[in-house]
């Protein structure tokens, strides 16, 4: 049977609440949103389980005071969304075993600590586990972490809209956008289930591709190779630590008001290299990224970069690579799309904020940009040393990375390192991922 065909006749057998009961793990504003969008027909129950903690008693509380009902709100739509959950848990102790559906809807950081807490639950009806926003490696990891060989791990190749909680409600999302393109891959090749995430992803109008290997997706998340060279500096550390408290600087700038330069943009096109290496040597396929950041992400204007640059992107020198990327940066400056001003100015696209890390009572809690960019490039890494790849880029800028969090840590006085529990971390799970694919392709 052709690949085209047996999607084909997937797609036709599908029932959109063959998710059945579904958990969602995490009771952030991706959850949340997800729930809603879920309830309009593609789940039968719903339920949040979050860790214990400040978050988990907020929003148990205010589930309480609504009736359990969660809400979503969508930029440019003045309908409000809203949704029924009908459970909600931070203890897996007081589980029930009525799952059909897991989704993962936390940071890929915290799946091997959500994965070995739900295991202890003994969620036996459990049958499908879906990666809303994995790294590379981590449907493996999760893989690794499960009882159950037939349960399958279905990888989103990233959080498939950007949503965040209104200021005053932990019930209530807000979201901004949604991608064009998802892809997803399962353990178990072309399923059923792939189709059920193809049809919810068609009923917000995403484009969901199914692709032969959870890495194919894992692979496509853009933050994989934008995050680590943009943001894993001094600059970065700067900003969010208030280093520099009068001197504002935005994510997507180009330097000195943002920390974009020519440096880093070599650096980018490098680490995308020797990425690439890895995702062939795992038996996957790179991206063009170019192509990938235009088409799947934000387009810039032809007058910009003509489509056979972006096409033939690949096959480019790597001088060319460079020169290429900076002028796409440089053109979503602002939003070239966009409706000029009565001045003729466009939205200011790339005035975007760090978030800052916030200190109360000598504890620091830290953004995830750029510590949890930091950590997934600890697991790629590991991955590429086990398997014996060079990756020289990647070793300088982590231990660049390293070095200049030691001096902040001096500096502000931060008795417990920044990164040091992330990289072990990290490491422990690329023991666990080496393991699984040692099982199952020996």
């Amino acid at each position: 049977m052709n690949v085209m065909k047996e999607v084909s006749e997937i797609m036709n057998d599908i029932r959109p609440s063959d998710l059945g009961n579904t958990l969602i793990a995490g009771a952030g504003p991706a959850a949340i949103q997800t729930a809603v969008q879920l309830y309009s027909g593609f789940s039968e129950r719903i339920g949040l389980y979050n860790r214990p903690g400040v978050h988990a008693q907020r929003i148990k509380k205010e589930l309480i005071h609504n009736n359990f009902e969660v809400s979503l709100t969508i930029q440019g739509k003045e309908a409000e969304s809203t949704a029924k959950i009908d459970c909600f848990f931070d203890d897996v102790s007081n589980l029930p075993d009525e799952w059909d559906t897991i989704i993962l809807a936390t940071p890929c950081t915290s799946y091997a600590n959500v994965m070995k807490s739900l295991q202890t639950a003994e969620l036996k009806r459990v049958r499908t586990i879906i990666l809303l926003a994995p790294n590379i490696g981590s449907n493996d990891l999760v893989k690794s972490l499960i009882a159950k060989e037939t349960v399958e791990v279905i990888s989103m190749s990233t959080y498939y809209a950007a949503t965040k909680f209104h200021a005053d409600s932990a019930v209530t999302a807000h979201t901004k956008a949604f991608k064009k393109r998802i892809y997803l891959g399962s353990s178990k090749g072309k399923s059923r289930m792939e189709g059920v995430l193809k049809e919810f992803l068609k009923s917000l109008n995403i484009d969901g591709v199914i692709v032969d290997h959870p890495l194919d997706a894992e692979c496509r998340n853009i933050t994989t190779y934008v995050h680590p060279a943009f943001f894993l500096n001094t600059f970065t550390l700067n900003e969010i630590f208030d280093v520099q408290p009068k001197d504002k600087k935005y994510m997507y700038k180009l330097y000195p008001e943002g920390p974009i330069t020519q440096q880093r943009i070599k650096t980018m096109v490098r680490l995308w290299k020797e990425i690439s290496t890895l995702i062939k040597e795992l038996g996957a396929d790179p991206i063009n990224l170019l192509k990938f950041l235009n088409d799947d992400n934000y387009p810039v204007p032809i007058e910009s970069i003509p489509r056979e640059d972006i096409d033939n992107f690949s096959e480019y020198e790597e001088v060319k690579q460079e020169y290429l990327l900076y002028i796409r940066y440089a053109s979503i400056l602002i939003d070239p799309f966009s409706k000029p001003d009565h001045e003729g100015r466009y939205f200011e696209f790339s005035a975007v904020p760090f978030k800052k890390a916030e200190e109360e009572e000598g504890v620091w809690s830290n953004p995830r940009i750029p510590f949890e960019d930091y950590q997934k490039l600890i697991l790629i890494y590991g991955l590429a040393e086990r398997l014996g790849i060079s990756m020289p880029e990647m070793k300088m800028l982590i231990k660049n990375f390293e070095i200049e969090c030691q001096q902040i840590e001096k500096m502000l006085g931060i008795t417990e390192s920044l990164i040091e529990a992330r990289r072990l971390s990290s490491l422990r799970e690329v023991t666990d991922i080496v393991k699984e694919r040692e099982r199952r392709y020996s």
